[in-house]
């Protein structure tokens, strides 16, 4: 039985989640690139390098997301 977004948008609700999850993620790679700029401007090289973390975390979420929709 189809959910409330799923009957609104015509969009399952899971394509739905998994294409937020997807654009955040995706979303989140961009923002860190700045956040990794102004640590280096800084020199704090702890923070580049979490940030750094952060950013492969996010792609990775990012592809994962992607290969789930494709295999819907």
């Amino acid at each position: 039985m189809p959910g409330e977004g799923e009957q609104l948008t015509g969009v399952s609700d899971n394509a739905y989640n998994l294409s937020s999850v997807l654009y955040h993620a995706a979303q989140g790679g961009t923002q860190y690139a700045k956040y990794i700029e102004d640590a280096e401007k800084e020199g704090y090289q702890e923070l580049v390098e979490f940030f750094r973390e952060v950013q492969e975390q996010d792609a990775q979420r990012a592809q994962k997301a992607r290969d789930l929709l494709s295999s819907r």
